[in-house]
């Protein structure tokens, strides 16, 4: 299993992020699941399925809304894997799937609000 951790830098500015919101590190086993440590201690973890399938993109929200599935297709490949995960600023991070998604960033407030709910709304 290949995995990288992303280090997040903790932010001291007046539009700083709630520091509940806030990583301490992230995990990413790339064909496996993402596993988010906050700085109160809070540990969320999500399968890989599930955070595709949970895209904040614009378009995929607008499919779930229709009920059409977003991920996988047909013709994705199996296993889903994260080929590359970056922070994108202070609040949230983003990925490239192998199945050729690399749009949608996910605010690291939402990632929390998904696990308090068991998955995305």
């Amino acid at each position: 299993m290949q995995r990288s951790s992303l280090r997040p830098r903790r932010t001291y500015n007046a539009a700083r992020v709630d520091e509940r919101h806030q990583p301490r590190s992230i995990d990413v086993a790339k064909d496996v699941e993402v596993t988010v440590t906050y700085y109160d201690g809070y540990v969320a973890q999500f399968d890989l399925v599930g955070l595709r399938q949970g895209c904040p993109r614009a378009t995929c929200r607008n499919m779930r809304e229709r009920g059409e599935g977003n991920c996988p297709r047909p013709d994705s490949p199996r296993p889903l894997r994260v080929e590359h995960a970056e922070l994108h600023g202070a609040w949230g991070f983003k990925f490239t799937w192998n199945d050729g998604h690399d749009a949608g960033i996910f605010p690291l407030e939402l990632l929390r609000q998904w696990q308090w709910h068991e998955g995305p709304q």
